[in-house]
């Protein structure tokens, strides 16, 4: 019986393969590009963002906002690391201080809010509108 199963298996493998040739010749694609300008184009640069002076911020658009940062926050966070905290931290006091609501009981930072930059964002003035919007807090 075990014989008979592996030879039919056998055929259908062979019976399969016979006859069928893959066509050689490739049908020519004709690509063009998906932007709407050629790729010799240059564009100019986008303008630098400035950010507020020292002590200067910007006022929040509704309430309850989180509070934007007024410098660039290209800092790598992880759950082990967080650089804001060197200088945000309540106990170092160099610049504006983590909220209270952040805190546990410790005194300790709450790990829901490691990742600062979920909420706060920077804040810059872009010469020219990065994103389309037009929210109103009216």
């Amino acid at each position: 019986m075990k014989n008979v199963l592996t030879i039919a298996a056998l055929v259908m493998a062979l019976s399969a393969c016979s006859g069928q040739q893959a066509n050689t010749q490739a049908e020519p694609v004709n690509v063009s590009s998906l932007g709407k300008s050629e790729i010799t184009d240059v564009r100019m640069a986008d303008a630098m963002p400035t950010y507020p002076k020292r002590g200067a911020s910007i006022e929040r658009g509704f309430v309850h906002q989180p509070p934007l940062i007024p410098h660039k926050a290209e800092y790598a966070i992880t759950t082990k690391k967080n650089k804001c905290l060197s200088c945000h931290f309540p106990a170092k006091m160099k610049a504006t201080p983590i909220d209270e609501s952040h805190l546990l009981a410790t005194g300790k930072l709450n790990n829901i809010y490691y990742n600062c930059s979920q909420c706060h964002v920077p804040q810059a003035e872009n010469k020219q509108q990065l994103v389309e919007n037009d929210f109103s807090n009216k």
